[in-house]
């Protein structure tokens, strides 16, 4: 072979090979990330979230990406947002914010691995076939919160105990909210104490639902289980402080924003578990064989910063009980 034919096929080769190794070398996998709620708000449950993947060894930018997409509150984008996912072809979709995200992936794909966050009671709500065995491409982390209802009705009761009447604040935009009513009529026929339900699904209707609560004297307030209440927060101590009235909130960050009190499942906790399943998803199990991981962690915190400017008085029982104080 000649010098210069030589050479030309030596620096084809340097040319080719490396084209070629970095053919042959795997894509980095994407996650979907499909929520309900704003990024604002969410940020510490994303934080948590990225921690669980950091311990199960994945780092975005490193070996996976994430093409987040957020519904704030717009419950309607969720399925054009979660039909963008699977045409990206996303390796796992992670459902956020309750049912809604779930349902929407279900729709979008039967087959693209789906770990949901924070879905309540998902085998009643035809979510996946059981606890043990969910089946199909559908898993994750769950509340229970028709559970946890009776227990921060009492809570409510414990902390003003003259309390005639509680007020519940739901969102009538969320397509359990008949459920969660008839719900809420249960605890009100095992527990004796007087329940009325207000509807708050955007700022005006919350604001007008506030000023119900005074005119018909509620002595407290319930705020329901919904990612729009988190999005929502300030406004709801806003006007808890403005109307004097006591409440009590299912996720811990209302009360870290200036709530009262929080009693429920450990939201965050909820994030990193779920991260622990993507993680095992993508190194190659089924969503089917995981079993729905059940809520162990319930934190009751209490915001004595925020009791001082309700005036109200936190019972010893209550401070001894409390997971965390914010003082």
């Amino acid at each position: 072979m000649r010098r210069r034919d030589f050479i030309k096929v030596v620096a084809g080769l340097v040319i080719t090979w490396p084209l070629g190794a970095q053919a042959q070398q795997p894509a980095m996998p994407v996650i979907g990330f499909l929520s309900s709620a704003s990024p604002g708000p969410y940020a510490p449950f994303l934080a948590a979230f990225l921690s669980g993947l950091r311990d199960a060894g994945y780092f975005e930018g490193n070996n996976i990406a994430i093409e987040h997409r957020w519904a704030e509150g717009q419950y309607d984008r969720l399925p054009a947002m979660a039909a963008d996912l699977v045409q990206r072809r996303v390796a796992v979709i992670v459902a956020s914010g309750a049912n809604l995200p779930v349902v929407a992936a279900k729709a979008a794909t039967p087959t693209i691995p789906i770990v949901f966050t924070g879905a309540d009671d998902p085998v009643k709500n035809g979510l996946v076939d059981s606890l043990n065995r969910p089946g199909g491409n559908v898993t994750g982390a769950a509340l229970f919160t028709s559970e946890l209802e009776s227990k921060q009705v009492e809570l409510l009761r414990t902390l003003v105990p003259a309390a005639k009447t509680v007020a519940v604040l739901l969102n009538p935009n969320n397509p359990n909210f008949s459920n969660q009513v008839a719900e809420l009529n249960d605890v009100q026929s095992n527990s004796g104490a007087h329940l009325i339900v207000y509807r708050g699904g955007a700022p005006a209707e919350i604001d007008a639902a506030f000023a119900r609560m005074a005119e018909q004297h509620a002595d407290a307030l319930l705020v329901g289980a919904d990612p729009y209440f988190v999005t929502a927060r300030e406004q709801l101590a806003f006007l808890a402080a403005r109307y004097k009235l006591p409440v009590l909130y299912a996720f811990r960050d209302l009360v870290a924003t200036g709530g009262l009190i929080s009693y429920g499942n450990s939201i965050a906790d909820n994030y990193r578990k779920s991260a622990g399943y993507v993680a095992r998803i993508l190194k190659g199990e089924k969503p089917g064989d995981l079993p729905i991981l059940r809520p162990t962690k319930f934190d009751l915190v209490i915001n004595l910063k925020t009791a001082k400017i309700l005036g109200v008085q936190i019972p010893d029982k209550l401070l001894a009980l409390a997971d965390e104080v914010i003082e």
